[in-house]
């Protein structure tokens, strides 16, 4: 399960921040994933709540934005919003997508006290 690799990569990103901005607790995580990136929203929870123990960001809500996955099409010149990498394109039928988007993870912000 990758998701708790994940979860801990975010502990650190949280605890590093902490250091260099002297704040004792967050509160709330808001983490933007894209479709495509391959991530189970419900095994990432699940490990962060484990992995949080401890920590600064013990017991903080985790908030997850969902970015859509979007691909040039190549028939219609067009760049078009899909829910999975081989949906054809939604304006033309075409097949030959090239991903533009939703491969993204990121921390967008964090509340802290």
């Amino acid at each position: 399960m990758h998701e708790m690799s994940i979860a801990e990569g975010i502990r650190g990103v949280i605890e590093d921040s902490a250091r260099a901005n002297s704040f004792d607790r967050v509160t709330r995580v808001r983490l933007e994933i894209g479709r495509f990136a391959g991530v189970e929203t419900d095994a990432l929870e699940f490990a962060f709540d484990v992995v949080m123990r401890g920590s600064v960001a013990e017991g903080a809500e985790l908030q997850i934005i969902d970015l859509p996955g979007k691909a040039l099409c190549y028939d219609c010149a067009e760049i078009v919003e899909i829910e999975h990498r081989l949906d054809p394109c939604p304006k033309c039928g075409g097949g030959k997508l090239l991903a533009q988007g939703g491969e993204e993870m990121r921390i967008k912000d964090m509340e802290v006290l």
